[in-house]
């Protein structure tokens, strides 16, 4: 990674942590210079990437001010766990856990997640509150074959901590699909929506292991005007 992408990513997480926050600036170019070693042409890079993302506006005598982010960023690429991201970014938040039941998977389960009718799975569905308001839900079927045993508490935490760190199992890629749904009765009963809302974020996902096995499919669902989905897209060349 260059010099500008790690002071950008730095600086990033600061914001998000609301170390640097909204309306404030950022330190000038040459305190910046100092604070990280690097030269003035390394500095400008990461603020031009910085203000290219959205996280702030050069002001023209005055500096780099903050701007307010009403949106939280999820990635699209990524394989990375809503409790990754709250860290991450330092927002507060809470999940709870709205259903826990092992069930046999029919023709149409089969049809939606991709586990083989017979197999049993456990349907996980948790609600994911920040700053007191539930804007996620999350529905999750997840092969007992790989996942024997599972609880409200781990489901409060990290399934995938508790995944990787007790049972070892190598999480290695997943699909994705989003979608724009209209809502759902359930949506209107565990979420805390917009009295204008009419449609949902929908993300579905089936997530495979080292092995290339599926162990895991998940929908999530989420409020539309509290998250814009992310992605980084280097063109390359043709060679034709």
């Amino acid at each position: 990674m260059k010099a500008y992408e790690t002071i950008y990513q730095t600086i990033e997480n600061r914001i998000l942590k609301k170390h640097f926050k909204p309306g404030e600036y950022l330190p000038s170019e040459n305190q910046l210079c100092q604070t990280y070693h690097v030269s003035r042409d390394t500095i400008r890079k990461a603020l031009s990437l910085l203000m290219a993302n959205g996280y702030i506006q050069k002001i023209q005598g005055k500096g780099s001010i903050v701007l307010k982010r009403e949106q939280l960023r999820f990635p699209i690429s990524g394989l990375t766990s809503y409790k990754e991201l709250q860290n991450s970014y330092g927002y507060q938040g809470r999940t709870i856990v709205e259903k826990l039941v092992k069930r046999v998977v029919d023709s149409e389960l089969e049809q939606k997640t991709g586990f083989p009718t017979g197999s049993e799975v456990w349907e996980l569905v948790r609600t994911r509150e920040i700053d007191q308001a539930k804007v996620i839900l999350d529905r999750d079927y997840l092969l007992c074959t790989f996942i024997p045993y599972l609880d409200t508490e781990i489901g409060e935490d990290s399934i995938y901590h508790y995944f990787e760190q007790e049972l070892h199992l190598q999480i290695a890629f997943a699909e994705k699909e989003i979608r724009i749904d209209h809502l759902h009765d359930e949506d209107r009963e565990l979420l805390d929506l917009n009295q204008n809302d009419h449609h949902i974020v929908a993300i579905h996902s089936r997530v495979f292991l080292a092995n290339a096995q599926q162990f895991q499919y998940t929908e999530s669902r989420h409020r539309v005007d509290k998250f814009r989905f992310y992605d980084f897209a280097r063109r390359n060349p043709s060679t034709f």
